[in-house]
């Protein structure tokens, strides 16, 4: 019996350095442009580029396959900061993905939800809470705005609300050279 568990240690502390030095030895670097377009990209995984995630699409720009400026909720800024980083110059925001606007939050009627689950799977970033057939919310801090659940819903007990800026969400604004120069002028 002893022998055994000997055995069995000895051939588990075996496979385990086999398994440390293949994972240092076999391992596959990402891609540090896609990392660098991914940290651009809004992180909202809604979809509306045509892709199915920021990642995704992150990817596509990377491999030529797409054009940087397929995202509504990144809008200018997020396309200007794309043609920055891949020394490419900005386009307007392409009008077959969505139109630019403000952050949005979902809000969930509560009184009139039936717990069917539907937002729930909707949902990209698991914002939503609830159970069947019972009462779902959505925890706003991790809301991304994208809008994914309201169509699912059959009694159409969610809301887009814009969200308002907070004192801990508050920046300065970024002012560009025009702004500062009519700000000078006024």
């Amino acid at each position: 019996m002893l022998t055994a568990i000997i055995a069995i240690t000895l051939l588990a502390l075996v496979l385990g350095l086999l398994l440390g030095f293949a994972s240092i030895h076999f391992k596959v670097e990402g891609d540090p442009i896609v990392e660098q377009i991914d940290k651009v990209l809004p992180q909202t995984q809604c979809g509306q580029c045509g892709f199915a995630g920021c990642r995704p699409y992150a990817e596509a720009i990377a491999s030529g396959d797409a054009e940087i400026n397929r995202c509504p909720p990144g809008g200018e800024k997020t396309i200007q900061a794309l043609a920055d980083l891949l020394d490419v110059e900005p386009k307007p925001l392409d009008e077959e993905c969505g139109e630019n606007k403000p952050k949005m939050l979902a809000v969930i009627d509560e009184a009139r939800c039936i717990g069917c689950t539907l937002c729930i799977q909707a949902c990209p970033v698991d914002a939503i809470l609830g159970a069947a057939k019972h009462m779902h919310t959505v925890i706003a801090d991790e809301c991304t705005g994208c809008e994914l659940c309201v169509a699912p819903c059959p009694v159409d007990c969610i809301d887009m609300l814009e969200t308002r800026q907070k004192l801990h969400t508050w920046r300065w604004p970024d002012p560009t050279q025009d702004d500062l120069q009519r700000r000078i002028a006024s």
